[in-house]
């Protein structure tokens, strides 16, 4: 089979070498570079990559996608779109050969799309940027995805497990053009769920707290807004703007609300539990409900394979809060053993060793 890689690039020359190493197992490169001054062009032509460049005005992702898919030869099998600062693990091309079939049409995988601190996975989900070269086109100004326009349906889509892309970003750059984009995605298509739950998700990352409960409000009443791990997000979102405001009972009536849209998700507990958290020094009964919500949450052993996954759920935050809520309601010992878990969890953080070290002693002592 043929595989190529396509992408998009401004001003990332300092990913080129390590982004050509990785897409070296596939036939070729092709990049639309869209304004770099940096020498990311010249760069990738000299790495042999096959690089345009185009300025696209206004500026759009899914325009930007499509003429990179443009640029991809049409006699390719299958299709590789990845971005600059994005990283495969070794092996990826033996895997997707492995597993694709002759009638598939696309193909999902493992993405890391960030990582801790400490080195360990933060956010991780599963994409489904690999595909087959016709009938495919990006849609959305922002937060784009892949849209099927053949007449017949689509061949069945596979799973990867073997392939692992990671993503190490360049986080000087600015996200300020998100805003404006999905504005104007919501504008083109308002019947579109997904762009108005991340709308709304965006004025909660900009602090516009009544913009974002009114448009994820608008979220929840829309007939085609039935995906419940999406609808919870939505909940949760406009709880933590309550909270932002003040209104702390409103708040705690959505992240109910959210727990029982959906109770296999940690995401809702874990955030009501670190409401609670900061209402313990005013209300020590609230120790309590953080103790419950921490045990609801960790009763949850699978982690979802969707980007509605965050990373404090799933390291070393559930057992922080319940080491800490256990001690809190005098039982030092079971404290002692959730706080080592939160150790394991994240070892290079010193909070988490003294409170073990404390815990330890606290023990040494009694005994």
């Amino acid at each position: 089979m043929k595989i190529v890689v396509y992408a998009i690039c401004k001003n990332e020359v300092q990913f080129v070498d390590r982004w050509m190493d990785s897409m070296s197992e596939a036939d070729q490169a092709v990049v639309l570079d869209t304004g770099s001054n940096d020498g990311t062009a010249a760069r990738l032509r000299a790495r042999g990559a096959l690089v345009t460049e185009e300025t696209v005005t206004p500026w759009r992702f899914d325009t930007a996608r499509n003429r990179s898919l443009e640029l991809v030869p049409p006699d390719t099998d299958i299709c590789v779109c990845t971005d600059l600062d994005e990283v495969f693990h070794p092996g990826w091309r033996a895997a997707l050969e492995r597993a694709w079939t002759a009638n598939a049409s696309q193909a999902s995988y493992r993405y890391t799309w960030s990582f801790n601190p400490d080195g360990t996975e933060g956010v991780v989900f599963w994409s489904e940027k690999i595909h087959t070269r016709q009938n495919w086109r990006w849609t959305h100004p922002v937060h784009e995805v892949l849209q099927w326009t053949g007449k017949q349906p689509p061949g069945p889509k596979i799973s990867v497990p073997d392939i692992q892309l990671d993503h190490h970003p360049d986080h000087t750059k600015s996200r300020g053009q998100y805003l404006p984009l999905l504005e104007q995605s919501v504008k083109e298509d308002p019947a579109d769920d997904r762009n108005v739950h991340y709308l709304g998700r965006e004025y909660l990352y900009k602090g516009r707290w009544d913009d974002c409960i009114r448009t994820l409000r608008q979220h929840l009443v829309m007939p085609t807004a039935l995906w419940r791990d999406e609808r919870a997000a939505s909940m949760r979102f406009i709880a933590k703007a309550y909270a932002q405001k003040g209104d702390i009972p409103s708040a705690k009536v959505w992240y109910h609300r959210a727990i029982a849209e959906a109770p296999y998700l940690r995401e809702p507990y874990m955030d009501f539990a670190m409401l609670l958290y900061g209402q313990t020094g005013r209300d020590p009964s609230a120790w309590e409900g953080v103790l419950y919500l921490t045990s609801c949450a960790l009763a949850i052993a699978d982690r979802p394979r969707t980007y509605i996954c965050e990373a404090n759920s799933w390291g070393s935050l559930p057992y922080d809060l319940r080491s800490l809520a256990l001690y809190h309601t005098g039982r030092p010992d079971e404290a002692l053993r959730m706080a080592r878990l939160a150790l394991e969890a994240a070892p290079s953080d010193p909070r988490l060793r003294r409170n073990v070290e404390f815990l330890e002693k606290k023990q040494e002592n009694q005994d």
